[in-house]
């Protein structure tokens, strides 16, 4: 096994402990460092895979703005010691039914999909194709996925507001 394989693995490790983490955590604040710690991970993997520019975009985006925004929103709560509220069992319920839902769609694509070798030759991953093809609307453009990540980035800074709404006391 190379060296790569093992650090793929090692990162791979990581990225799904402080997933998992962020999932089961009962204090919102530390939910949201293992999900930056999380995210990083990701970069690390896109790293791995000689996709700087992506890793570079992750960082910037995901972990510069998103959830930097919700610990920002955390703190002008005043509740990053808090306990998250217990779930109760008809929600949990649902949780695990939307996400062996998930689980087995995505398996089914998978397995659905026929893999090919590919005799098309690589593009090369400057910054200027990946900068021409952001604002392509053609075959291999990136337009609709940018606004799909401009709504992501609304949603997170709506999402930041409602936590740092404070609540009236009853």
């Amino acid at each position: 096994m190379s060296a790569s394989a093992i650090m793929f693995y090692i990162v791979g490790a990581l990225v799904l402990t402080f997933g998992i983490l962020t999932v089961f955590t009962r204090k919102i604040f530390r939910a949201a460092v293992y999900l930056l710690l999380s995210l990083i991970g990701i970069a690390g993997i896109y790293i791995l895979m000689d996709m700087q520019f992506v890793a570079a975009l992750q960082i910037v985006i995901y972990v510069g703005g998103i959830v930097v925004l919700i610990i920002f929103s955390i703190f002008l709560t005043h509740s990053a010691g808090e306990r998250l509220p217990s779930r109760l069992p008809k929600h949990l319920f649902w949780a695990v039914f939307l996400a062996a839902t998930g689980l087995l769609l995505s398996a089914h694509v998978i397995y659905q999909f026929n893999y090919v070798a590919s005799t098309i030759a690589p593009i090369e991953h400057s910054v200027k194709n990946i900068g021409e093809q952001l604002i392509d609307f053609r075959k291999y453009g990136y337009v609709f996925p940018f606004e799909v990540v401009s709504i992501l980035l609304l949603s997170a800074m709506i999402g930041s507001i409602v936590i740092a709404m404070k609540t009236k006391k009853q």
